[in-house]
């Protein structure tokens, strides 16, 4: 009999919380790192040990990357990885990994947002109504240690983390356009060996290998962020792809929810404040994003009552 069979619920439901446990360790792992190295030296090294650990990947798939998705995989590289890792590094030299994680949450909404902007997608007023209370819960959070002013650390570089969410969102409807005949994994690969080399030269430029000597603790943090790179960026993907070839994108969608979970809990253990109007701006952004996500659970659970009462036919008829 198979242990780890992800045709059960229950090891579908593991999956999904070893994702968020994942994802929501990422900002407490991006700040451990900052002790050791500069935020421009993290998401370099982020960046280069995801490309180092892809590289058997890389090497495997080379031949199916056809010549026009070479210049799609490069932006779909920027905005799904490069971009976002020096953004949320930067972010968290002044805020704290919690915050970070909570902002996070908004990807569902700006993918949404975007969509309708830029992708010809078509938004109900139910949904536009969950894209308004996010964005204004995502405001709320932005400001819910301070008060809205440029001086506010809290309000500039939290937009940081607003804008890396938006750089996911359009990554994730510039795929579906571009590169959907391209697996995730390979797209991760091969966006990483377009943009390694360069942040690879870039490191190397820096006192990355001065700090490494030098600094008692910069061993592990340094390990710190591999496991930010291996566990965040690579292996988390393969689970996602493992994961929703099983369940619906609805069910694998829902990892949304729990990240920040995982990131306040992180940041509260690691002696982080965290404020209760910040708790209560988040169930804001999650309150719109169930309510932006709405129709389509609906839409599942009716596939799937239909589906379940198509099963039974067949015996009902053959005993009559």
């Amino acid at each position: 009999m198979k242990f780890f069979d992800l045709d059960k619920a229950v090891w579908q439901w593991v999956l999904l919380i070893v994702l968020a446990f994942i994802w929501g360790s990422s900002f407490i792992l991006m700040k451990k790192g900052l002790e050791s190295f500069d935020n421009y030296q993290v998401a370099s090294l982020r960046i280069l040990i995801s490309f180092i650990f892809l590289s058997p990947v890389i090497f495997r798939n080379f031949k199916k990357i056809k010549k026009d998705q070479w210049i799609p995989i490069f932006i779909a590289g920027l905005l799904g990885s490069g971009i976002p890792a020096f953004l949320f590094t930067t972010a968290q030299t002044k805020i704290s990994s919690s915050l970070s994680g909570m902002l996070n949450s908004l990807v569902p909404l700006f993918t949404v947002f975007i969509g309708v902007l830029f992708f010809g997608l078509k938004l109900r007023k139910m949904k536009l109504l969950g894209v308004a209370i996010g964005l204004g819960g995502a405001l709320g959070l932005l400001s819910s240690t301070g008060s809205i002013s440029l001086a506010n650390d809290e309000l500039l570089y939290g937009s940081l983390v607003v804008l890396a969410t938006i750089c996911y969102a359009t990554n994730v409807n510039f795929i579906k356009v571009k590169l959907e005949e391209v697996s995730s994994l390979n797209i991760t690969s091969f966006g990483f060996l377009l943009i390694g080399p360069a942040v690879a030269i870039y490191l190397f430029t820096t006192d990355f290998t001065t700090r490494l000597q030098t600094d008692p603790d910069a061993s592990l943090n340094l390990f710190f962020i591999s496991l930010l790179a291996i566990f965040g960026t690579a292996l988390a993907v393969i689970f996602f792809n493992m994961l929703i070839k099983k369940v619906s994108a609805v069910f694998a969608s829902s990892v949304t929810y729990m990240i920040p979970v995982f990131a306040i809990f992180w940041g509260f253990v690691d002696g982080e404040e965290i404020f209760l109007m910040q708790l209560l701006f988040i169930g804001i952004i999650l309150s719109g994003i169930y309510i932006v996500n709405r129709d389509k659970m609906l839409e599942m659970r009716e596939a799937r009552r239909q589906r379940k009462a198509a099963k039974k036919l067949p015996d009902s008829v053959s005993k009559s």
